[in-house]
């Protein structure tokens, strides 16, 4: 599995004639388990945290490294690494048909464009979606849209896969679909989620709150932590 190390990494934002606001304290953690959980309340940084993972944000202070790349001075190689699935499949989905946008995806890896339609539609076969190709990303379920959404992800073969809370949106049926198909995957999963079935899940359960880690371990464990901060809250 590829190593994830933050090296006392912050984020600071500015309020403007205020200084700065932390949204993450220094944190320092390596992660190299296979099925990475990061559970914590609205707001408390943990999505902040997923995205240093692959330079969606870049550390105020400290460094972030994946395999050895730092994500602010090598990050177009970060970013090849660590593929990232957010809340929201609109975030992602951008063209008007399913192939098309898978197509998007595999615009710089894939120049031939009779040979990107044909990886497309293998990706959206594999993901099954392969009835959906020509309709329009609008006229899909959210279930479908999400898995639409993680299938541009992995049309580049990242070694690395980052979900933001990617079954927030989704009744319980599709949460079990796209759950099953995220732990299915050969990259390492970085999810970032309020499903405690899914973080339970994981090898390893970090948790967040008012910006700091303040628990890290086995998902039992770090998951009682958790909720005991949400009853006494």
């Amino acid at each position: 599995m590829p190593t994830i190390q933050l090296d006392a990494a912050a984020v600071r934002v500015p309020l403007p004639g205020r200084g700065e606001r932390e949204i993450l304290a220094p944190t320092t953690l390596t992660l190299t388990e296979r099925r990475i959980g990061i559970i914590g309340a609205n707001g408390s940084g943990k999505s902040t945290l997923a995205r240093l993972l692959n330079g969606l944000l870049r550390p105020s202070s400290g460094r972030v490294t994946v395999d050895g790349h730092d994500v602010a001075r090598d990050g177009a190689a970060v970013r090849r690494m660590v593929g990232f699935c957010f809340t929201d499949p609109a975030a992602q989905l951008v063209m008007p048909t399913c192939v098309e946008d898978i197509e998007l995806s595999l615009r710089r890896a894939v120049k031939d464009s009779g040979a990107r339609r044909e990886q497309a539609l293998a990706v959206l076969a594999a993901n099954g979606l392969a009835d959906h190709a020509h309709d329009s990303v609008h006229s899909l379920s959210g279930g479908q849209r999400q898995l639409l959404a993680l299938a541009g992800v992995l049309a580049l073969a990242p070694t690395v896969v980052v979900a933001d809370e990617p079954t927030t949106l989704l009744d319980r049926a599709n949460t079990r679909r796209v759950g099953d198909i995220l732990f299915g995957l050969d990259q390492q999963l970085v999810l970032v989620t309020h499903d405690l079935d899914l973080a339970a899940r994981c090898e390893r359960v970090v948790v967040v709150d008012s910006a700091r880690v303040v628990a890290d371990g086995a998902p039992a464990r770090a998951i009682a932590h958790y909720t005991d901060l949400v009853d006494t809250a």
